[in-house]
């Protein structure tokens, strides 16, 4: 089923164990980074695209090595299956992945 116009990628994570070589990659590739900390979490990069989307590069850790990646959606909570109410939901996908929603 194709996703529906009010759907769209809000949120890319990558982790890295390679940090200052993946952020002159992308920066390279045009991308804007500034140096974050949520609470008590590790300083990661994050970059907004021009559609609003976040793509930051954290860290690689045991728990998140550098072959994880997290992803966020942005949707009309009225219009996914089953409906969500407004605000931040955190989902698992069949294979375990979180998957950060947003919902308006």
């Amino acid at each position: 089923m194709p996703a529906t116009m009010s759907t769209r990628v809000a949120l890319l994570v990558i982790y890295t164990e390679r940090m200052v070589e993946c952020v002159a990659f992308y920066r390279g590739l045009g991308l804007e980074f500034v140096v974050e900390q949520h609470r008590h979490g590790p300083l990661h990069h994050a970059a907004v695209l021009s559609d609003g989307t976040v793509f930051e590069i954290y860290p690689a850790t045991e728990r998140r090595p550098s072959s994880a990646l997290r992803l966020g959606f942005a949707v009309d909570g009225v219009a996914v299956q089953p409906p969500l109410k407004p605000g931040r939901h955190v989902l698992t996908d069949p294979d375990g992945r979180a998957v950060e929603v947003h919902a308006a």
